[in-house]
């Protein structure tokens, strides 16, 4: 995996300038929440009277969207409102298990001491704010929007368009920071830096990236 590349490098920005901010995916790139997350839906679909799923397939689910989209396939029904409360619920109780990757705090009080910084994540809403507050990152935030605030989940480039628009940013000015090939995807369907985060539970080598970083300080380079 190749590091950032150095402000004035060739590559960065792929030629053009460096970035004038920065939106970031949730899970797998600001917190390690692999565990939790397939919990609560877990407990979620059982409280709704579907089966005991594993993680794995519950993961598989991800691709579809926010949590009303999965629920309603792992309950082979539409999902209600309850459902949605009972996931949320669950995702409270256990969100104490979630943790920050190293280095990460540090970088997003430094970063968002310099240029606007937002969240998109395929999760909800409300889910985010359970676990960005939990997490003690809420505050970094100018703009955190989930994927059930957007038409079209990942790896359609709506939610990461719509976060650059309401932080005041052109999307070929921004980067997007995630660690799945649906975050990759979506940034460069957007316009804005494919940023991989390659400590994150779902990196994939293989999966095109305009810049990819081992550690999160290597994200200062975007701002020069």
């Amino acid at each position: 995996m190749s590091a950032l590349p150095r402000p004035g490098s060739p590559s960065a920005r792929r030629g053009h300038a460096l970035v004038a901010g920065i939106v970031f995916d949730m899970d797998g790139t600001l917190i390690e929440s692999h565990a939790v997350v397939p919990a609560a839906y877990r407990a979620a679909i059982v409280d709704g009277g579907g089966p005991a799923l594993s993680d794995a397939e519950i993961i598989a689910g991800y691709p579809l969207g926010p949590p009303a989209a999965l629920l309603s396939h792992l309950l082979g029904r539409p999902a209600t409102d309850a459902d949605l409360a009972a996931y949320h619920a669950h995702l409270a109780t256990l969100a104490g298990q979630v943790t920050v990757y190293p280095g990460v705090a540090d970088v997003l009080a430094d970063v968002a001491g310099r240029v606007p910084v937002g969240l998109f994540t395929g999760a909800s809403h409300r889910a985010a704010e359970i676990l960005l507050d939990r997490a003690g990152l809420r505050g970094h935030f100018r703009v955190v929007l989930g994927g059930d605030e957007v038409a079209r989940p990942k790896p359609h480039p709506d939610g990461v368009r719509l976060a650059c628009r309401l932080l005041g940013l052109d999307p070929r000015r921004a980067a997007y920071v995630g660690d799945s090939p649906l975050d990759l995807r979506a940034a460069r369907s957007s316009g804005a830096v494919a940023v991989a985060a390659g400590w994150g539970h779902q990196y994939d080598a293989a999966e095109p990236a305009d810049l990819a970083a081992g550690r999160p300080e290597e994200l200062l380079s975007l701002l020069g």
